[in-house]
């Protein structure tokens, strides 16, 4: 845990990708850096969270044990805006487990509608929901009602993915 902690210091992309290869495809350390982010003070659960994204994205089993430690942090305002970001682009990359779809898809519902919201998080929920339709499909058209809602007042980030997501049939 020393060795993660010493390189959770420094918020930038260099760092982030040391210890995104620190890290790699361990479970052990894995687990350390989601203890960090969980448990960690304001500023080492924030430096903990980008990595984090990153991680799933090329092993996204990992993920797979955190899932009722995560999902509450989607409501949690307490935890810097980072974890909250870095949660919803890891969960772009997952098979999320039916027992947490239902109050993912709410919450990314929740998150695209919320005119508050941050542009990554937005961003990121589209294609979370975008996935998920694709189990619940009868979700697409209100995903569309949404996106069409909200396209003249969202950011381009927002715009560029839900571009794609109403390209689809």
């Amino acid at each position: 845990m020393k060795k993660l902690e010493s390189l959770l210091q420094e918020n930038s992309k260099d760092n982030c990708n040391r210890v995104v290869n620190y890290v790699g495809k361990s479970t052990i350390r894995f687990k350390e850096l989601m203890h960090l982010m969980l448990t960690g003070e304001y500023r080492v659960s924030q430096l903990a969270a980008w990595p984090m994204g990153y991680i799933v994205e090329n092993h996204p089993e990992l993920l797979t044990p955190y899932y009722k430690k995560i999902i509450p942090l989607l409501e949690d305002t307490s935890f810097h805006p980072t974890v909250l970001r870095s949660i919803i682009r890891a969960l772009q990359y997952v098979d999320i487990p039916e027992d947490y779809q239902g109050v993912i898809m709410d919450r990314c519902f929740i998150f695209i509608a919320d005119p508050q919201e941050k542009a990554a998080v937005k961003a990121f929920a589209l294609t979370v929901l975008d996935n998920l339709s694709k189990t619940y499909p009868e979700i697409r058209q209100e995903l569309q009602l949404i996106i069409k809602q909200r396209w003249d007042t969202e950011t381009p980030a927002f715009r560029a993915r839900a571009k794609m997501i109403l390209s689809k049939k």
